[in-house]
């Protein structure tokens, strides 16, 4: 298995995982009230957001790349 899908799965792993905390503290009953008082998720839930999105890209990228070379 090349280095590029073993990082890449580990990526896709990470992001996930991101994720799912992100959907973890969207759902908790302070961050609903922020949400529904502001408009937008806190700061924390953005990050968590955002590094989950990014993670999961560049996991199935550098998955994508590894199946290329193989």
């Amino acid at each position: 298995m090349p280095q590029s899908s073993i990082l890449g799965l580990v990526a896709l792993a990470l992001g996930g995982v991101l994720l799912f905390f992100a959907w973890r503290a969207s759902n908790a009953p302070v961050e609903q009230l922020s949400e529904a008082l502001t408009g937008r998720y806190t700061d924390n839930t953005m990050w968590y957001l955002l590094g989950g999105i990014g993670g999961v890209v560049a996991g199935v990228a550098l998955l994508i790349r590894g199946a290329m070379k193989a």
